[in-house]
């Protein structure tokens, strides 16, 4: 059986005076999700720390709350698995064909400061796993080094949350970095869509990103052509 694991961000506040709430950005969760939902793909949602996940309450507002995220916020089933999720730790990576980081900024904290969640991502990439990330998702691989010693973005392409795009969001004072430069300093050759928060997926070999929430189901539908192949 092939399998994905699924990892989402446990953050929950911005730094500021006013501590805003941020965390997981629901539709890149959920669309990607859809696309699996139904096959003979196994899934199994994680966060860096275990628990219940807090939902950015942006990610609820028109127009990012489309029909189907919309109809996975109100399916207790589907929302029953964001609580009490399984710590990185306690998941056996080995058993997995494929990672995928969904977004939120949150990500900005706990994906990128987790060595233990690098170094298993490395070690996913080596023996050939997928390394997949939408939005703000690809956060968690700014750090990640291989056991060469050299980045695992380095000479890549793929793409991230564009900063431009942080201030169309309204959040550019809000984040702790600009998470575009990090991604280039360790190595990717980074793109982005022509229009703020147009979709936009690169695939890599074996490393798949997606620029922003638009683009979480075409980043699945990569990974599960990556899959096939």
């Amino acid at each position: 059986m092939t399998r994905i694991l699924i990892l989402v961000t446990n953050h929950t506040r911005f730094d500021n005076a006013k501590a805003e709430p941020t965390g997981l950005w629901l539709s890149e969760l959920s669309h990607f999700y859809d696309v699996f939902d139904g096959t003979d793909v196994e899934m199994q949602i994680a966060s860096p720390k275990g628990g219940d996940i807090a939902i950015d309450p942006r990610s609820l507002r028109f127009p990012v709350y489309d029909k189907a995220t919309r109809a996975r916020h109100l399916d207790p089933r589907f929302m029953a698995l964001l609580k009490n999720t399984p710590s990185i730790h306690d998941v056996d990576w080995s058993r997995y064909d494929a990672v995928y980081f969904a977004g939120g900024h949150g990500a900005m904290w706990d994906f990128a400061e987790d060595r233990a969640l690098h170094v298993k991502t490395a070690e996913l990439y080596e023996r050939g796993g997928i390394v997949s990330a939408v939005c703000h998702g690809a956060a968690a691989l700014q750090n990640v080094r291989l056991s060469t010693g050299e980045m695992l973005l380095a000479g890549k392409r793929g793409t991230g949350f564009a900063y431009f795009d942080e201030a169309v969001a309204g959040v550019r004072k809000l984040v702790p970095y600009n998470m575009q430069d990090r991604l280039k300093q360790a190595g990717l050759r980074y793109s982005k869509a022509f229009l703020p928060l147009a979709k936009h997926v690169v695939v890599d070999g074996t490393l798949i990103t997606g620029q922003n929430p638009n683009s979480a189901t075409g980043t699945a539908q990569a990974v599960r052509q990556a899959l096939a192949a």
